[in-house]
């Protein structure tokens, strides 16, 4: 087998998805993980903050995963919750325009896990803002999809969301576990959340679908790779 190259987008603040995407990548035979950084240095919903999303720094930093020949591009980013899902949607279409090249994201993967469970209650813990969380909530009422519990921290410095420690993410699954909605997400790829997965679900028996496990699974299933080697990062890479 040749060996699948993923390309990962990733925020220039970010610290936490290029490590923990490593650790997972590597559960998969023949398969090597790659990044490319745009500048996000803050979330929130006034101009300065917003435009970091805007397509032409993200279509550069495509193109230069596109010189390493990575089979498939994830944006390991989660605006469109705020934005909306349909720019993640037109963003993958114009990377494949762009480079050749098949993308997803994110939060394109989540959904589809979503929609894979049939889950209609969802959980969301975010190290975001007040006015952030709402739109994200919103966005996902729109989609069929009830927030039943959430938790932000008021964040707005994108950094700033690695220091966040583990037991904190943990104490903060574990209030919205208590309604029982039938997935959680971790909803930010700068929380080192993901090594959480599987003592959580086998302490609550919930799925818990991190954002940046999420792009692993998006891009493997787009690759048209099996990520069911996948293990002890959570159920969701067992789903089909």
């Amino acid at each position: 087998m040749s060996t699948t190259r993923f390309g990962i987008l990733t925020p220039s603040s970010n610290t936490t998805l290029e490590p923990i995407t490593g650790e997972i990548v590597r559960l998969l035979p023949d398969a090597t993980a790659h990044f490319s950084r745009f500048r996000v240095t803050e979330i929130g919903l006034g101009a300065g903050a917003l435009g970091q999303f805007d397509e032409g720094p993200i279509l550069a930093a495509a193109e230069l995963l596109a010189h390493a020949k990575v089979d498939v591009i994830g944006w390991s980013g989660t605006s469109a919750g705020w934005l909306g899902f349909e720019r993640d949607r037109q963003l993958c279409e114009r990377i494949r325009s762009h480079t050749g090249i098949p993308a997803t994201t994110a939060v394109l993967a989540l959904n589809e896990l979503l929609q894979i469970r049939g889950a209609r209650t969802l959980a969301l813990v975010t190290p975001y803002t007040q006015d952030v969380q709402v739109r994200i909530v919103e966005n996902y009422r729109a989609l069929g999809i009830t927030v039943v519990a959430e938790r932000h921290l008021d964040i707005r410095d994108n950094h700033s969301f690695a220091g966040v420690e583990p037991q904190r993410l943990r104490e903060l699954i574990d209030e919205v576990a208590a309604q029982r909605p039938e997935a959680i997400t971790t909803f930010c790829t700068n929380l080192r959340a993901a090594p959480l997965a599987a003592r959580v679900e086998a302490d609550t028996r919930i799925p818990l679908l991190d954002t940046v496990s999420t792009t692993v699974w998006g891009m493997a299933r787009l690759a048209r790779r099996s990520p069911a080697g996948i293990t002890g990062w959570g159920e969701l890479f067992q789903w089909a």
